[in-house]
């Protein structure tokens, strides 16, 4: 039987959220196809994980305006510079603390409220701590009105930990410092898990954190891309972007694949391999993006800041070759590289795009330039397929500031 495309059932989604929600709705429907595709397909396991991510409303977690968008894998703007996460990472982070129904949960970064909705039906109590008051105060208002009463929310700094309730079994933090805070590490009991991405402002890695004999036991899970934990984190952090000379990291692709085979430098990895073949055109490796299924993710991203008041456009090169190239409706849906760009609050404020490369073609070198908003203080870089079927490579991939 076929399936309604999720593009459609969001849509329908937009003219029905005013309604109560049923089994089978256009939100029930457009969620299993999420999990299905988004989580499922991508590695998460755990089954009450699953279950928990197949109930739970996301668009009621997001602005009105974002939720026709709602559940695509997909981070989301929710004010205050801050990010709900995408489907995915939100599953993967769950999973890998390894919930007990018993569990006491501490999660720093309260955001819209979604993943402390998710920890809910998993664990005996969730306390979630938001550094952004009006943020935290919407959450506390959407977890309450929707019945998650095991949630316990306060405004406050996440990287002072919530110690009256001291120690936790688990540890969750949706936002990025450069290094775990010790009060968390203090609070975290021993042999408790915590979840964290920490590393350079747009160099992160996600991290798994066991305690053992009081210290922390590391091990990395993959790359990935936060919003920075603010407050006295932000305040501490040794490294700091330089917005005046953005670059792509890990563009020749050569260093070696990290643990889970993630390439370095770059985020959201899906549906590539990287090849080593004398063949590439700059060292010996380079990435390629396959896809078979219209619309599927075959992309990976990566940030930088970036002053649009003195950077005004980006000299962008690369090599690129291209193969049986199918094409959807969606015209976005095609290979190509793309920079979006987000002002301080980390409002989209416009994007520039170099492609798309739709005809087959061996390796051939691109060398176009892109305007920068003068709004724009941070960007996204992505490379990849973006939903279109078929094969592309990339190798080589430089970005350049231009001042004049």
């Amino acid at each position: 039987m076929h399936r309604p495309s999720l593009t459609l059932l969001l849509s329908l989604l937009v003219f029905a959220s005013a309604g109560p929600l049923t089994a089978e709705d256009p939100a029930a429907a457009a969620r299993r196809v999420m999990v299905e595709e988004a989580v499922i397909a991508n590695g998460v396991t755990d089954q009450r994980v699953i279950q928990s991510m197949m109930s739970t409303p996301r668009h009621e977690f997001v602005a009105y305006k974002y939720r026709s968008q709602a559940y695509y894998d997909m981070a989301l703007p929710i004010g205050g510079q801050q990010t709900i996460s995408s489907p995915f990472i939100v599953a993967y982070m769950t999973e890998s603390l390894e919930t007990k129904p018993d569990d006491k949960v501490l999660e720093i970064g309260t955001g819209s409220g979604f993943q402390a909705a998710i920890l809910s039906p998993l664990v005996k109590d969730v306390y979630s701590i938001e550094i952004v008051p009006e943020l935290g105060r919407s959450a506390a208002r959407t977890l309450r009105r929707l019945g998650y009463e095991n949630v316990h929310t306060k405004i406050g700094d996440g990287y002072k930990g919530w110690a009256e309730h001291a120690p936790f079994d688990k540890i969750i933090v949706t936002c990025s410092p450069e290094k775990p805070p010790q009060p968390l590490i203090d609070q975290l009991r021993e042999g408790g898990r915590m979840v964290i991405p920490v590393g350079e402002r747009y160099q992160q890695t996600l991290y798994l954190f066991t305690k053992k004999d009081g210290k922390l036991v590391a091990e990395a899970l993959r790359p990935t891309l936060f919003v920075p934990m603010t407050g006295t984190a932000e305040d501490n952090r040794e490294v700091k972007p330089d917005p005046l000379h953005p670059f792509a990291a890990n563009g020749d692709f050569e260093a070696d694949l990290q643990e889970h085979d993630q390439m370095a430098g770059w985020y959201y990895q899906r549906q590539f391999e990287l090849v080593e073949d004398d063949s590439a055109p700059q060292g010996k490796r380079f990435v390629r993006f396959q896809n078979s299924d219209l619309g599927r993710t075959s992309m990976a991203l990566q940030g930088f800041g970036v002053d649009g008041e003195n950077v005004h456009r980006l000299q962008i090169t690369a090599w690129v070759k291209t193969s049986q190239i199918g094409l959807g409706d969606d015209r976005r849906e095609a290979p190509m590289i793309a920079v979006t760009f987000y002002d301080a609050a980390r409002r989209d404020v416009g994007r520039g795009v170099v492609g798309p490369f739709v005809a087959d073609s061996d390796w051939r070198q691109i060398d176009e330039t892109i305007r920068v908003p003068p709004a724009a203080r941070e960007a996204l870089l992505r490379i990849g397929l973006f939903g279109a079927t078929g094969e592309a490579c990339f190798d080589d991939v430089k970005m350049t500031p231009l001042t004049d």
